[in-house]
């Protein structure tokens, strides 16, 4: 019986940063509906490995397909929804949590058109998702750490993805806050979403997760069942549980530097 259809894979993937190289011969295929957490085991780079993966970053080495297109070849930037690490959910700019979420539009609809009516109801809609409608016409800034991720989370979801990528959305948040994440996320989930959640802990988001995906010195050190905090981040990890994949033979395809919608997201922490 065949697995879920994959939306992302990743062949022998790697990045040099300043003749560093950060990941090597990286195989990652994530299904769709599935989600899939991005772990650390003693410090990985696996917020690099999401830049990458979603284009904002480019590979040194390997093949990267999207919804079974080449990255190269790759337009449907509206099906990925990116929620950086929070920095401050408007950038700066004095915004209310509803203009915030509209930004995400942006990806559906051209640049100083009107908002229609499907993008009014699609901005209502996250908003709802993240339990955050009825602080719309408030000011970001005045919001907590953890309200002003679930902001990130609605502007995203605004922009209706099929895939969403996550980098540490419960860092610094509260534990009462994690609780509301989670639950927006179980909803994208039930929905059929395909999430790929970077985090350090899980907590909360823990029974969410479909597969974990463990990094440890830019490689690949486990990819299999869901584990627990306290086992990813064991001084022993790797001795019982970890499985080492059986590389390919490698290929040093040189991706050409694709300019992705979300790079300039990724640099001003502005709308997507």
């Amino acid at each position: 019986m065949s697995g879920p259809v994959p939306v992302v894979e990743l062949e022998n993937g790697a990045v040099v940063i300043g003749g560093r190289p950060i990941l090597r011969g990286i195989d990652l295929t994530v299904g769709a509906g599935e989600f899939v957490a991005l772990m650390v085991a003693n410090g990985s780079g696996k917020s690099t490995l999401v830049r990458g993966l979603t284009g904002l970053l480019t590979l040194t080495t390997g093949t990267l397909d999207l919804f079974g297109t080449r990255l190269e070849h790759f337009h449907d930037w509206h099906r990925i929804g990116f929620v950086p690490q929070r920095t401050g959910a408007a950038g700066g700019v004095p915004a209310s949590v509803w203009e915030v979420v509209a930004s995400g539009r942006l990806t559906r609809r051209r640049l100083l058109r009107p908002l229609s009516r499907k993008d009014r109801a699609a901005i209502d809609e996250a908003l709802a998702v993240v339990g955050l409608a009825d602080l719309a016409h408030d000011g970001v800034s005045n919001l907590s750490g953890g309200q002003q991720q679930r902001v990130l989370i609605a502007r995203a979801l605004a922009g209706e993805p099929d895939l969403f990528f996550l980098d540490e959305p419960t860092a610094g948040v509260d534990l009462p806050n994690q609780y509301a994440l989670s639950d927006s996320l179980a909803e994208l989930k039930r929905r059929g979403a395909t999430i790929v959640l970077v985090a350090h802990e899980l907590g909360p988001l823990a029974g969410l997760v479909d597969r974990a995906v463990v990094m440890r010195d830019g490689r690949v050190a486990y990819d299999g069942a869901p584990l627990g905090d306290h086992e990813v981040h064991s001084p022993d990890f790797g001795e019982a549980h970890s499985h080492h994949h059986v590389r390919p033979q490698a290929r040093h395809d040189h991706t050409p530097e694709v300019q992705s919608p979300l790079d300039a997201d990724s640099r001003r922490q502005g709308p997507h």
